[in-house]
């Protein structure tokens, strides 16, 4: 089945990341993308209130796993990037929040990979 733009079955509204700790995790995130939690989150759901039509939610998973990214047994499964002026302005800010870099760089002067603190991969992307 095809469809164009103007008969689209959905409209993306959020990606939502399993992790132990939903509030925990969406203040880091609060924290880079300046977005408030949302005030009607619950513990086991948490959604950031963003500045446009999409957000991030995160949803509480006790037994939680992280990606171990590079690994093909264990791929990263999704990974959010985030526009930034400047890499390494950017790379100081997210590991004073808790943010890991990962050791595999593929493409560092244009965009670096981390892991937040549940152990999702996430990568700053120098703006265009």
């Amino acid at each position: 089945m095809t469809t164009s733009p103007a008969t689209s079955i959905a409209r993306f509204s959020l990606v939502a990341l399993d992790c132990p700790d939903p509030r925990a995790l969406a203040g880091f995130y609060s924290a880079i993308t300046g977005w408030p939690v949302h005030p009607d989150s619950r513990d086991d759901w948490v959604e950031l209130r963003a500045d446009g039509p999409v957000t991030i939610a995160f949803q509480q998973a006790p037994g939680h796993r992280p990606p171990a990214w590079p690994d093909e047994r264990s791929p990263q499964q999704l990974h959010i990037d985030l526009d930034v002026p400047d890499l390494d302005d950017g790379e100081r800010e997210v590991l004073a929040l808790g943010a890991r870099k990962a050791e595999v760089q593929p493409k560092p002067e244009r965009f670096r990979v981390y892991f937040d603190p549940a152990g999702h991969p996430f990568c700053l992307v120098l703006e265009d």
